[in-house]
């Protein structure tokens, strides 16, 4: 796989963070009922969310790294 597609595989994967994060909080951690689930789900969210900024910063380098190889 070249620097490119890297790079576009890795952004999609950033979106996708957060898209994935949003949906954990709303099944989990957005329901009433027990408030341990309900904090389980909510910190789950934030975790599965943290991953999209390395994804961002990782799909950068690798862009980068295309545009300095001329792909």
């Amino acid at each position: 796989m070249d620097n490119r597609t890297t790079s576009n595989v890795l952004t999609v994967a950033g979106f996708v963070s957060i898209v994935a994060s949003i949906i954990i909080w709303f099944t989990n951690g957005g329901k009433e009922g027990n408030p341990e689930e309900r904090a389980h789900g909510e910190r789950f969210g934030i975790f599965v969310g943290l991953w999209a900024p390395t994804f961002f910063v990782l799909a950068n380098k690798y862009n980068e790294l295309a545009a300095k190889d001329g792909e």
